[in-house]
């Protein structure tokens, strides 16, 4: 019951944004076996190589889950990023998210 009240407001976004899915489970599913791998192998070293691992896997997952070729997208978002910053709006970098980026 903690967890719900002191997280309520992000909680709450769903029933407020339509797109948002009910669960997580496809994106779960989807980091599974890396998440699997990655402790069994203990390759990350520290903590902070854990977070990039994790922010990694879950882009890989999202775009792969998108539809969209990795390679593709990261070449596009990797390019377009130099000549964006350091005058970008929210809204142009929210357009290189996975789910509402199309290639240039």
């Amino acid at each position: 019951m903690d967890y719900t009240l002191n997280n309520w407001a992000a909680l709450s976004v769903y029933p407020e944004d339509g797109w948002l899915d009910i669960d997580d489970n496809k994106g779960e599913n989807s980091l599974r076996g890396r998440c699997l791998r990655r402790r069994n192998r203990l390759s990350c070293c520290s903590d902070r190589g854990g977070r990039a691992a994790a922010i990694h896997f879950s882009l890989l997952a999202s775009y792969k889950r998108h539809g969209h070729d990795p390679w593709v997208y990261l070449r596009d978002v990797l390019t377009r990023l130099p000549t964006m910053l350091p005058g970008a709006s929210e809204d142009d970098l929210l357009a290189l998210l996975p789910h509402r980026w199309h290639p240039a």
